[in-house]
């Protein structure tokens, strides 16, 4: 089968690899839809913790926001899942631990996470392995392109959460991101009034053509009392900032990472009575997510700007846009797209 392999720092091709083998308790999924991630652009120029820190290590097959048909089960796994659509948990605990054992097997200390952690292969291949407990059904009426977002989009339903917002709330999201925009997206179903505080216009007119009018830069913000604060960004500053802008007795939420460690002083966070709250996977909102996707309470397919084919990835990992890209922030990949517009070659 062919998959994109990572071999190193801006080193990748698309190669003929070995299928994938349902062994014991797992399902080969045959891939339909791809998320490229600011993970995978990470571990595409090298500076992903997990590759200093041991957990990972090239080469290496991306790929952790997905959706597709299972195609094969292996021995103990029910033959009903073949021909479902599913997506599946990135997180992979080890099943014994005392935090596995609680429910919490995405902060799991022997974690494996499906194409970034513990030599687990990723989905940017035709076909990928995963257990079976890791698999979450997608029904009908959401389609594989909804079901690749269900992995962010269950990150943005747990920080959504987390605010703990409502209809007569305010809530304001630091990061007009994929994320960002997911956790506004939640927050708006929920009944608040979300604002976007963000760097550059063109990130911000997207978000209002999404129906999100108070999208502001920092300059612009205005002096309004914010319920609850989330930090979908990167920069270092902006957790300190988030607290600032909080109202007491209000909540802040850490999804966002910086590349370089951020400060918040705890005076303030007790001295302002403020409830924060750190967001490290989707595991716990998968269910959640698909439930308002298919619903149509949440619709996030405007955030998809293109599809392109695996040959096309290293270009998108390197910042290129594909040509005729849309404004959204998120590229999916089609494992079975040839080059040449709109061809794609199924099994």
């Amino acid at each position: 089968m062919r998959a994109f392999v990572l071999h190193g720092p801006g080193r990748a091709a698309v190669e003929d690899v070995p299928p994938p083998v349902a062994v014991p308790g797992e399902v080969v999924v045959r891939v339909e839809r791809v998320g490229v991630c600011g993970t995978d652009v990470e571990f595409f120029t090298g500076e992903m913790a997990y590759l200093h820190q041991g957990h990972s290590s090239y080469p290496m097959r991306l790929g952790h926001e997905w959706a597709g048909l299972v195609a094969e089960v292996g021995d103990g796994v029910d033959r009903a899942w073949i021909g479902r659509r599913v997506m599946g948990d990135t997180m992979i605990g080890d099943g014994t631990c005392r935090r596995c054992r609680r429910g919490h097997q995405h902060v799991c200390e022997h974690r494996q996470e499906v194409g970034i952690r513990g030599g687990r292969a990723g989905a940017l291949a035709e076909r990928i392995a995963v257990p079976v407990t890791s698999l979450h059904a997608i029904p009908d009426s959401v389609d594989p392109v909804l079901g690749a977002l269900v992995e962010p989009g269950g990150n943005g339903w747990r920080a959504a959460r987390a605010a703990d917002v409502g209809p007569g709330d305010r809530a304001l999201v630091l990061g007009p991101g994929t994320i960002g925009l997911l956790t506004a997206l939640f927050l708006r179903a929920a009944g608040a009034e979300v604002h976007l505080l963000g760097r550059d216009e063109e990130s911000l007119a997207f978000a209002r053509g999404l129906g999100f009018a108070d999208a502001w830069t920092e300059p612009e913000l205005p002096d309004l009392p914010f319920d609850a604060v989330v930090d979908a960004s990167n920069a270092a500053y902006l957790p300190a900032r988030a607290l600032a802008l909080v109202e007491p007795a209000g909540r802040v939420v850490y999804i966002g990472l910086a590349g370089s460690p951020s400060l918040v002083d705890t005076r303030t966070l007790a001295l302002k009575d403020v409830t924060a709250v750190g967001v490290l996977s989707a595991s716990p909102g998968l269910d959640a997510t698909i439930a308002a996707y298919a619903s149509g309470a949440v619709d996030p397919r405007p955030l998809v700007a293109a599809t392109v084919g695996l040959e096309e990835v290293a270009d998108v990992l390197a910042g290129r846009r594909p040509a005729g890209a849309g404004p959204g922030p998120k590229v999916h990949v089609d494992p079975f797209r040839r080059a040449g517009p709109g061809r794609t070659e199924h099994d």
